[in-house]
């Protein structure tokens, strides 16, 4: 069971449509259209058509399953008095002085780009159940880290 935002549920929902709805369809008539041009032993586009549909069938059977163990998680439940799962955490860097701003979602959700860490990271797993004020020494790949806990809000 994973726990999920209803913001990631409805996400891989609209995913799982598209994937269904557009994807399946256009692949199918990518074959179709590949099998009338004649022998398919040395028919690159059938082949290229075939592997597409394996990868899409694989993806939509990822979702299925995804979904199937989600669990979304009632935001109103969740409290700011320390890290967890949909944590939104201001913090300082004061190994480079910097400032940091992440929020700490399930591995499906993680979109470093947006500041959305899985919660498997060294980082997310370094700071769970910290308080506001902590200071906390966090190995990564590239080093120690040493950050402080400035604030903390659900996402």
């Amino acid at each position: 069971m994973e726990y999920i935002s209803q913001e990631g549920y409805d996400k891989m929902v609209a995913e799982l449509h598209e994937l269904m709805t557009v994807e399946r369809p256009r692949i199918s008539e990518a074959i179709s259209e590949a099998r009338d041009k004649g022998d398919l032993s040395e028919n690159f586009e059938y082949h290229a058509a075939k592997r597409e549909q394996g990868k899409l069938e694989g993806r939509i059977d990822r979702l299925k399953v995804k979904l199937t163990n989600a669990r979304i998680i009632e935001r109103n439940r969740l409290t700011a008095d320390a890290v967890q799962l949909f944590s939104t955490v201001k913090l300082t860097d004061l190994t480079h002085n910097r400032e940091m701003k992440y929020t700490i979602v399930n591995p499906m959700e993680a979109d470093f780009s947006t500041g959305k860490i899985s919660i498997k990271t060294p980082i997310a797993q370094g700071l769970l159940k910290k308080r506001v004020g902590d200071i906390v020494e966090i190995k990564v790949p590239a080093g120690m880290l040493k950050l402080r806990i400035d604030n903390i809000s659900i996402m």
